[in-house]
């Protein structure tokens, strides 16, 4: 299915933002998968990509990609860099990708393989993803790719006031939430939270599940 096939399923999906959709159909998501699982990287789920972890099926990426509202100027926050097809997706869509994933040998793949794709607007660090990256906040938006038991604050505060970020929350083993939270425009309001969707992801490691 690949490019603009890809790009049509997921539109039948109801994903609308146009963008989205042709960043999705610019990549080729076998480069991101492992070698034994190309063959897989067609299909619409998520797949194993080492070391624990999995690339997101493409519905989940646009989905997520799309409750950003992105409209190209923005710094936007990764958490969970994993093979860096979501990374591509959003630096694609905005003005810089600061990417965060706690596992060495994928942080350094992925910046091999983006760098070799031609993307100069991805800024990488390997560390503790709850933690996010301070030195550069606030940040536009944030988005989530592994899951917490709960938000963690220290991306809360790293994010400028009427921003989003979109992240999966789930305890340990159980359900998870896919949620949007927009920080608000003034100065002692809490931020607005809309929940998306039910889903599964990894769980967000260090900080956030320190004893997981």
């Amino acid at each position: 299915m690949g490019d603009w096939g890809r790009a049509r399923f997921l539109a039948d999906r109801g994903i609308r933002d146009r963008r989205v959709l042709e960043a999705i159909a610019r990549l080729e998501r076998s480069d991101f998968v492992p070698e034994p699982a190309r063959g897989e990287a067609i299909a619409d789920v998520p797949l194993p990509i080492g070391h624990g972890q999995t690339i997101s099926q493409p519905y989940v990426v646009a989905l997520m990609t799309e409750a950003l509202q992105l409209k190209g100027h923005e710094r936007v926050l990764e958490i969970g860099t994993g093979s860096g097809y979501q990374t591509a997706v959003l630096a694609l869509l905005c003005r810089e990708v600061y990417t965060v994933e706690i596992v060495p040998q994928l942080a350094l793949s992925a910046r091999r393989l983006l760098r070799r794709l031609g993307f100069e607007n991805v800024y990488f660090r390997c560390g503790d993803g709850s933690l996010g990256w301070p030195e550069q906040a606030p940040f536009d938006d944030i988005l989530a790719a592994a899951a917490p038991s709960e938000v963690p604050l220290a991306l809360l505060a790293q994010l400028r006031r009427g921003g989003r970020m979109v992240l999966p929350v789930g305890p340990l083993g159980g359900a998870q939430e896919l949620l949007r939270i927009q920080r608000s425009r003034k100065e002692g309001e809490l931020p607005t939270v809309e929940r998306l969707l039910s889903v599964r992801f990894v769980p967000m490691t260090g900080q956030a599940h320190p004893t997981g």
